[in-house]
């Protein structure tokens, strides 16, 4: 992999993972879903495992975010 993925990657069935992904964090406390978040996040960077990719990704996660607002998990 030598760059982001911006097309479709779920072929349309990207809805049954967010689904998943809402199922994953219901009845789970603010830190718990918190953990959740960062457990999935670890366990897919070292899927990809190419630190340009990884890096692309996180300046595409945080453009256009209100770094200034009340963002859940801003302080980190």
């Amino acid at each position: 992999m030598t760059e982001l993925r911006h097309d479709d990657g779920f072929d349309g069935g990207g809805d049954a993972f967010y689904e998943q992904l809402i199922a994953a964090h219901r009845g789970l406390s603010d830190q718990a879903s918190g953990a959740l978040n960062a457990r999935l996040v670890l366990l897919l960077a070292n899927h990809v495992g190419d630190g340009r990719v990884l890096a692309e990704a996180l300046r595409a996660a945080r453009e256009g975010l209100d770094i200034g607002g009340d963002l859940p998990g801003s302080h980190l």
